[in-house]
């Protein structure tokens, strides 16, 4: 999300050369926007080796082993996996972070907010599922029904950005809580529906050390470096138990404190007395203003929530380094035409460009009609159809269910379907929606005003994409 900063205030840290480059990408990595973006042309890469002269050299890298030992311990492993199981971890445990800010401070703490986009959520996400398992029971491919039910955000947030003023400010609020909710179905379903085999005694060493956490925050323990330690713990147990590591990614996304350990009205009087400790005093010796530096530093960072604080320092590297890692090793398929109308391909697409749209649409028509959930201000039925389509857009986490669910032999067919569903929502929503005219600016003031909150509210809160 666009970072907004006070042009009249002056910096605090000296200009360098290097400044002139580092401050565009800067302000590029902090539009959520972008990492839709990004993880488009990795995308297009991967598919595009992946179906080049080099796709045996670019597939087999993936497969590259990479292996730790501790004495008879081993942990040996594809780089696919790695990222799969590893530094997908950090993207749930962002999204663990953003749900937990939603349900807390966001559109989902409240009730009557939350009515819409939740029912909208649970119609994209059962509708989906019943039409792929209409397609597939009883063949092969019927465990791929969790695929058609997630969105992208950084894919949903990239196309209401090229959009621009035809997305009224209450659809962006309606399709970026919808799009949470939908995360929290998606943990729901790897959780529950692709488990298997689980090793209690590695289970129990996961729940070990999130009680250990658990009462580590109850202490006061402040250290970064011993919570690190502590969720790499539970990582591990989670991935030998049989449970998906990337659980424990949103456990602690969850447990995550929301609310500053300090007051922000003492961050004022801290600062006096570092500028007058800095200017004004005589120091005893180097050691000890290193020492009064850091302490001022602690205090500054304490008065941010540390939920605030890691969504915010975790956000860029999971936006710009880990969806498009993510999106190299798992969307280069290599695939023929007629792959598309291969069954698994063609009930993925149903899906997410059908199912999507149909569960969206018919449960908020059902939500408002029995006056469930009141219709967004400034939103028609075509917004809501076009969003609906956009929700569609199901890249990430449906490449991520694919691969849990499905063996190699349909591994390419959901991942083509995936591709094509989610190319044909994208274009069919930014259809309908660049169809509708733009929202005057007086309205979107007005919106903006209004006890759902402006567009640039929602989008500073939520970053993500999640994507998100």
């Amino acid at each position: 999300m666009a970072e907004h900063h006070d042009s009249d205030e002056p910096s605090l840290l000296p200009n360098e050369r290097i400044h002139v480059w580092i401050k565009p990408l800067a302000r590029f990595m902090h539009i959520e926007a972008s990492s839709g973006f990004v993880l488009l042309a990795t995308s297009v890469a991967a598919l595009l080796l992946a179906n080049s002269p080099w796709a045996e050299s670019f597939l087999g890298f993936w497969k590259l082993p990479i292996g730790i030992s501790l004495g008879e311990f081993e942990l040996n492993h594809s780089l696919k996996h790695w990222i799969n199981d590893g530094l997908m971890v950090i993207f749930f445990f962002v999204i663990g972070l953003e749900v937990k800010r939603e349900l807390v401070l966001g559109e989902l703490r409240e009730i009557r907010r939350a009515t819409l986009p939740v029912a909208a959520a649970l119609g994209g996400m059962l509708v989906p599922a019943g039409l792929y398992l209409a397609l597939q029971a009883g063949q092969e491919g019927q465990d791929g029904w969790g695929i058609p039910m997630a969105t992208d955000i950084a894919f949903v947030v990239g196309c209401m950005a090229l959009l621009g003023r035809r997305i009224p400010a209450n659809l962006r609020v309606m399709l970026l809580s919808l799009a949470i909710v939908d995360d929290i179905g998606a943990i729901l379903v790897i959780a529950v529906g692709y488990t298997s085999g689980i090793e209690f005694n590695w289970l129990l060493f996961g729940g070990v050390g999130i009680a250990v956490v658990w009462l580590m925050q109850r202490v006061g323990v402040r250290s970064m470096g011993i919570y690190v330690f502590m969720g790499t713990w539970i990582w591990l147990g989670f991935h030998e138990s049989g449970v998906h590591a990337t659980i424990a990614g949103v456990i602690l996304g969850l447990m995550t404190p929301a609310h500053a350990y300090l007051n922000r009205g003492l961050i004022a009087d801290v600062l006096s007395r570092a500028r007058h400790g800095l200017q004004g005093e005589r120091w005893e010796s180097e050691s000890r203003l290193a020492e009064r530096v850091v302490r001022f530093r602690r205090v500054t960072r304490e008065v941010v929530s540390p939920l605030e604080y890691l969504i915010r320092l975790l956000h860029p590297w999971v936006a710009f380094l880990i969806m498009p890692l993510f999106a190299l090793a798992n969307a280069g398929v290599a695939f023929e035409l007629a792959d598309i109308v291969s069954p698994v391909a063609l009930a993925v697409i149903v899906g997410l460009a059908v199912g999507k749209p149909l569960g969206i649409v018919l449960i908020c028509w059902l939500a408002i009609k029995l006056r469930i959930a009141p219709h967004p201000a400034g939103v028609r039925w075509r917004h809501i159809i076009g969003g609906g389509f956009l929700a569609g857009i199901g890249f990430t986490m449906a490449l991520f269910i694919t691969e849990l669910a499905l063996e190699e032999s349909l591994l390419r067919s959901a991942k083509v379907g995936v591709l094509f569903g989610s190319l044909a929502s994208a274009i069919v929503g930014m259809a309908i929606l660049a169809g509708s005219g733009t929202v005057a600016e007086e309205q979107r003031t007005d919106e903006g005003s209004s006890e759902s909150g402006g567009p640039d509210e929602i989008v500073e809160r939520l970053h993500i994409d999640l994507a998100t």
